[in-house]
């Protein structure tokens, strides 16, 4: 399958650095232009760099009926799907989420909501808030490996994707500049600043770039939310429940609302969009993972929400089975797109540094 998505990436790439009309559309036609001939790790470079808007698919003149058929988003959104089973480790999780992406994340969302809903029944002898239904003991002793685990499988898969993009060495100001263009999705802007076409082909428009900055914005807040809280137990000996202008939920509050705006909206989007110009096959782990993003931030809200009444006792299990599914399937999932789209785009601005 690998070499079949290779062959037909490198055919279309051919043809694409022989015209040259999409030159200023994103990331990929620059990085493209540089080449004269395509190696394995620089079409895998080129589908990494791509973030499927679809533009350059509706300016293109040779796209079906004629004879070339190009559709280079659905040639890279196919080969960046298969580059990411292709290096994920352990390689043999790496197809699961494609095949089932629903039933899996539901499945494991109640399985777990489960095994926490009996965990309840050790209360612990004391404690406040959440902590009067599970110890913070033991919520460490869960979420800790879980956090851990998933973060090795991607460092391990990214060392994979780097050795085969031939990645340079990189200095500090590369990765500042991966980061101010994953921050203000530059690639979803299109070529001109008025946004892509990836729901709407005589449309354009920013819906996907800030629904993506909504959801981005929301986890790195919720993120933060976890960490001061974090800082506040282990540094202050200031154990939770915390007020609403603490810090925690100053964060944790707005990051939910983000998270839950942007993956609705990522979703409804999704719905609108032709499927034939991405990675068909993905397209259910893909819906399934974006609503397991709402899952965690609406589970989320509403535990805040129903702090100090007896439905915390059920929402609590539900919303730590949302989490830790979210972390577990990080490698294997979606999830992993930030994590080789920011690799990809740090790759990027070193090669133009040097030149």
């Amino acid at each position: 399958m690998q070499t079949d998505l290779l062959t037909e990436a490198r055919r279309q790439a051919e043809i694409c650095n022989a015209c040259r009309y999409c030159e200023g559309y994103c990331s990929v036609f620059p990085a493209l232009h540089r080449e004269r001939a395509f190696s394995d790790g620089d079409l895998t470079q080129l589908a990494n760099l791509c973030h499927n808007c679809r533009g350059c698919y509706y300016a293109c003149q040779y796209t079906a009926p004629h004879e070339f058929d190009l559709n280079l988003p659905k040639a890279l959104a196919e080969l960046r799907q298969d580059s990411w089973k292709d290096h994920a480790w352990p390689r043999g999780f790496a197809h699961l989420f494609d095949r089932s992406g629903g039933a899996i994340a539901i499945g494991l969302v109640l399985g777990f909501a489960l095994l926490f809903a009996a965990a309840q029944l050790l209360q612990p002898a004391s404690g406040d808030g959440f902590y009067a239904y599970m110890s913070h003991t033991l919520m460490v002793a869960i979420f800790a490996p879980a956090f851990v685990l998933p973060l090795l499988a991607l460092a391990v898969s990214l060392r994979r994707y780097w050795r085969t993009v031939d990645g340079p060495r990189v200095a500090l100001a590369d990765i500042g500049a991966a980061m101010r263009s994953a921050g203000q999705m530059k690639n979803l802007a299109g070529g001109h600043g008025d946004g892509c076409n990836f729901e709407d082909e005589d449309r354009f428009t920013h819906a996907r770039r800030h629904a993506h900055q909504a959801v981005l914005f929301g986890f790195l807040l919720c993120f933060a939310s976890t960490s001061s809280g974090t800082v506040l137990h282990y540094l202050f000996a200031l154990e939770a429940p915390y007020a609403w202008y603490s810090l925690p939920k100053l964060l944790g509050v707005p990051g939910g609302v983000l998270l839950c705006i942007g993956s609705a909206w990522l979703a409804w989007l999704k719905t609108k969009a032709d499927p034939n110009l991405g990675a068909a096959d993905a397209w259910g782990g893909e819906m399934a993972f974006v609503l397991l993003l709402f899952a965690v931030g609406f589970t989320g809200l509403a535990l805040y929400a129903l702090t100090g009444t007896g439905a915390v006792g059920w929402m609590l299990p539900l919303h730590l089975g949302a989490v830790l599914t979210l972390f577990l399937l990080t490698p294997y999932s979606k999830m992993a797109h930030g994590f080789y789209r920011m690799t990809a785009l740090t790759k990027e601005a070193a090669t133009q540094a040097r030149g």
